[in-house]
């Protein structure tokens, strides 16, 4: 089986209209002059969101994926991606596609060309430039019925234009009725998978294939914030279980004291009780991430590293301003256990998880944070595997493992 950019003229391919039921793991799908764009949030939400980097992270397709059943031997998908440039940083690999053919990966692949947005961290600024499509095109499949998933690059906006095979396709059967339970999950950079070595081994991904369940990743690059919007759109999320993952973003984005912390939390679960009052809850706390353990935000790039092509981070806050409220990663997780505590007594199906149990300082001995900040390839799959155990088996889903 191989993939490759060019298309292959001896087979006779046929065109099969991209429609919603062809897309797992988007909340909305928005049609584009091109084709279609899939969100993370709905166009709602995103109408009352006004932040560039939130803007970007919803639209980069973590856990989505095309998925039909077909006996195809060859399949090529059109898209237009958008390359992310970072001035002063080295280029960044193209986005890959993982291929799953009755859910193992059979092969992966890029497409270079697409559009391109230049951020420039020191400057705060974005430019985007239009590109071309380029194509995907995978071939040597098994000639015979299958279901065919095609996971889209979880960091790389992903417009969706042409789905061409040379079998007919018809949609696979919708989550939730495939006889898997549906997992919906909210967190940080860290959910959305950066630093993950494909879409299928962000940890979410991995957690989701070794506990048996179908995903729904709502995790957003420097968006765990405690939004309303984001809690109002896990409220209306169909879903059998539910994590959410927060407290990092909090921190490094020093967006709030403990004061306005408590009741943001409280408020976040209550909105999401309000469409889910008795699926399984699971309260997610920070990782563990040394620059922020003891140390309040904000977080900011390490720019003295650009040089040597290496981005780092590092805590600006003062360790006594935490007498001020300042919140670190220590006491967001005590506040964490506390009102997930106080609410357990009226909420028998709210759970919370020490994100340590996940990663902790053992790991951070054999695996450090590259950067400071995201876990690598193989973090995110130790951190799959134990939450496919302690988070997805505590939730009540079908561990494999």
């Amino acid at each position: 089986m191989n993939s490759t950019n060019t298309p292959n003229p001896v087979h006779t391919l046929t065109t099969t209209p991209l429609t919603d039921n062809l897309v797992h793991g988007a909340i909305d799908i928005e049609r584009t002059a091109r084709g279609l764009l899939p969100h993370r949030l709905p166009a709602w939400a995103r109408a009352q969101n006004t932040d560039g980097q939130l803007t970007m992270a919803e639209s980069q397709p973590s856990g989505v994926r095309l998925a039909f059943r077909t006996r195809a031997t060859v399949v090529e998908l059109d898209t237009v991606p958008t390359k992310r440039v970072y001035v002063g940083v080295p280029p960044r690999p193209d986005g890959l596609y993982d291929l799953l053919v009755d859910g193992r990966l059979a092969a992966q692949g890029s497409v270079s060309g697409g559009d391109t947005l230049t951020i420039d961290m020191s400057a705060g600024t974005f430019e985007h430039e239009s590109g071309k499509p380029g194509t995907l095109r995978f071939a040597g499949l098994p000639d015979e019925p299958k279901t065919v998933e095609i996971w889209l690059p979880h960091n790389e906006t992903t417009e969706l234009v042409a789905l061409r095979t040379d079998a007919p396709v018809e949609p696979a059967a919708p989550l939730g009725e495939a006889g898997r339970k549906v997992w919906l999950h909210h967190g940080s950079s860290i959910s959305h998978g950066s630093d993950a070595a494909s879409p299928t081994t962000t940890w979410p991904a991995l957690a989701a294939s070794l506990g048996g369940v179908d995903l729904i990743n709502l995790g957003f690059g420097g968006g765990a914030l405690l939004d309303p919007f984001t809690a109002r759109t896990l409220r209306d999320t169909p879903a059998d279980m539910i994590s959410v993952k927060m407290g990092i973003n909090v921190v490094n984005a020093d967006l709030m004291r403990m004061r306005a912390f408590t009741p943001a939390v409280h408020g976040f679960l209550d909105t999401i009780r309000e469409g889910h009052p008795t699926t399984p809850l699971l309260v997610v706390s920070p990782i563990l991430c040394p620059i922020h353990e003891e140390t309040p935000g904000p977080g900011a790039p390490d720019f003295s590293t650009l040089a040597s092509g290496q981005l780092r981070f590092m805590a600006m806050g003062d360790p006594a301003e935490r007498a001020q409220g300042k919140l670190t990663l220590v006491s967001i997780r005590e506040e964490l256990a506390r009102i997930v505590a106080q609410r357990a007594a009226d909420d028998p199906h709210l759970h919370y998880l020490d994100g340590r149990e996940l990663y902790g300082e053992a790991d951070h001995a054999e695996l450090p944070l590259p950067d400071s900040l995201h876990p690598d390839a193989a973090a995110h799959r130790r951190i799959g595997e134990r939450f496919a155990d302690l988070g997805i088996g505590a939730l009540g889903g079908p561990v494999s493992i």
